[in-house]
């Protein structure tokens, strides 16, 4: 048996909104708001604060201890926290060939929204498929609150004799407003979903020679540069290119893999992850181990070790030229 333990780096947008034990916060969370983790470059952004996961390697499958708690380590307790994207178009990057040995496959989970498969997009394991999913879930792991998608609550490292003691407000503690018809979970979705992307600045002459070079060297094989949504019924969505250099494929890592298996993703892979917003999301990858967006290129492994390194043999000035382009998407 070998024990895991795993900080992943939170990265989703999060609301403003507090919670308290009086509206069903707990008995375990990480945070009392969606803010207080994501609030790096502006409200709903991204966060250096990391989150424990842990688990355990029994016969060499990965084993999240569920009966005591996992896979998630939450930090409090109330004892003395891209949808538009048709299916279709995640389905379409996993049919294209690739050079490098590169695969990527779509993560097929059960959507708790329609009770359907769907493809999954959110998290770093893209383990939900619907910004609703996504929004449930995060509301149930990192503060404890229940819903009517995830009524059921988080016990103490799996203790569900504490439930009694510590659990006083009747699930599911997030219910629809009788006015909007919306609970709060509804109502951090349309945030999510209308949430505008970081903007990009202007590429100098120097960031577009590393735009070249992204291309070149093979970064594009996995971070997709535009994927487009679908027909939809709100204009702001509707058939619109979206920069945000992912295929939101799970790829196996080697080593960079965090040991998880959550969802349908092994314990080596991970969704390639979005790089809209670099410049403002340090530390970088879902540990936070790299300090420096150069730092987090040199860590690449597995599918994406061929160009990691094609970068490691680029001349200074043309590592500079990349990261000069990486730091304007």
């Amino acid at each position: 048996m070998n024990p895991i333990r795993h900080y992943e780096k939170l990265r989703q947008t999060r609301t403003p909104d507090e919670e308290t034990p009086e509206r069903g916060l707990g008995p375990i969370f990480n945070n009392v708001s969606c803010v207080a983790c994501h609030s790096a470059p502006a409200v709903g952004g991204s966060s250096a604060i990391l989150e424990t996961r842990f688990g355990r390697l029994l016969y060499g499958r990965f084993d999240p201890l569920t009966e005591l708690g996992g896979s998630l380590l939450q930090q409090s307790a109330l004892d003395p926290a891209i949808e538009a994207i048709p299916d279709s178009a995640i389905l379409l990057n996993a049919a294209i060939p690739r050079p490098d040995g590169i695969t990527g496959r779509p993560s097929m989970v059960q959507d708790v929204v329609s009770g359907q498969p769907r493809v999954g997009r959110f998290g770093w394991k893209a383990q939900q498929a619907t910004l609703l999913a996504f929004s449930g879930d995060a509301y149930l792991n990192e503060m404890g609150i229940t819903s009517r998608l995830f009524p059921q609550e988080n016990a103490p490292n799996g203790n569900t004799d504490l439930l009694a003691l510590f659990d006083n407000v009747a699930d599911p503690e997030d219910v629809e407003d009788p006015e909007t018809g919306k609970a709060n979970i509804d109502n951090f979705t349309d945030f999510m979903r209308f949430l505008a992307p970081p903007p990009q600045l202007p590429l100098t002459l120097s960031a577009q020679s590393g735009q070249i070079l992204f291309n070149g060297i093979g970064c594009a094989a996995c971070h997709t540069p535009v994927m487009h949504t679908g027909a939809n019924s709100v204009a702001a969505l509707d058939r619109k290119p979206v920069r945000l250099y992912s295929d939101l494929l799970l790829h196996n890592m080697g080593l960079l893999g965090d040991g998880i298996a959550q969802g349908s993703a092994h314990p080596r892979e991970m969704r390639t992850a979005p790089l809209w917003g670099l410049r403002a999301s340090a530390p970088y990858l879902h540990d936070g181990r790299a300090a420096t967006v150069n730092a987090a290129i040199r860590a690449h492994d597995g599918e994406a070790r061929y160009p990691r390194d094609r970068y490691l043999l680029l001349l200074p000035i043309q590592r500079r030229q990349l990261l000069d382009f990486l730091n304007s998407i």
